[in-house]
């Protein structure tokens, strides 16, 4: 956690030196500093920092690459005369145990067309999901399991 201060002190710092605030400034600060501190990162012993940098950018582009092949489902599920969808609610059994690793899995699940996060169950065990294409139940909790869940642990644990 140190480290990703320092980053961002770093960041802050470099905004100031150029003294302009702006989002891009300030992301250019951002990885001007992480490059610093990864050439450095002997001084401050091991560290995961650089590891979840890394796995969450991973997140992010897997993220977005579901989002819009998601969003291309569901328009051309629209456009075309015949609906292709099977949609179903099912139960998700979740390894994610914390608020925030089921909330976030959940607003992940819900922000991608086609699929909507529905509730969890009281023991924070199972999440219950509407989803729009579900030929295949298993192959549905499969992909959420090892695709969003699987990267979203390895960011967050």
């Amino acid at each position: 956690m140190t480290t990703l201060l320092w980053n961002l002190l770093l960041a802050l710092l470099w905004a100031l030196a150029t003294g302009r605030f702006t989002p891009g400034n300030l992301l250019v600060g951002y990885l001007l500093g992480f490059t610093a501190l990864w050439i450095s990162r002997s001084a401050f012993g091991p560290q995961r920092y650089f590891w979840r940098v890394w796995k969450s950018i991973c997140l992010l582009g897997f993220f977005f690459k579901e989002l819009v092949l998601a969003n291309l489902r569901v328009a051309y599920d629209v456009i075309t005369p015949t609906f292709y969808m099977r949609p179903a609610i099912m139960a998700i059994p979740l390894e994610a145990s914390s608020d925030a690793e089921i909330t976030m899995l959940a607003n992940m699940l819900t922000m991608t067309p086609g699929t909507l996060s529905l509730d969890v169950s009281p023991d924070r065990r199972t999440l219950y999901i509407h989803a729009m294409f579900a030929e295949d139940v298993e192959a549905v909790r499969r992909e959420i399991k090892e695709g969003f869940e699987r990267r979203l642990l390895e960011v967050l644990r």
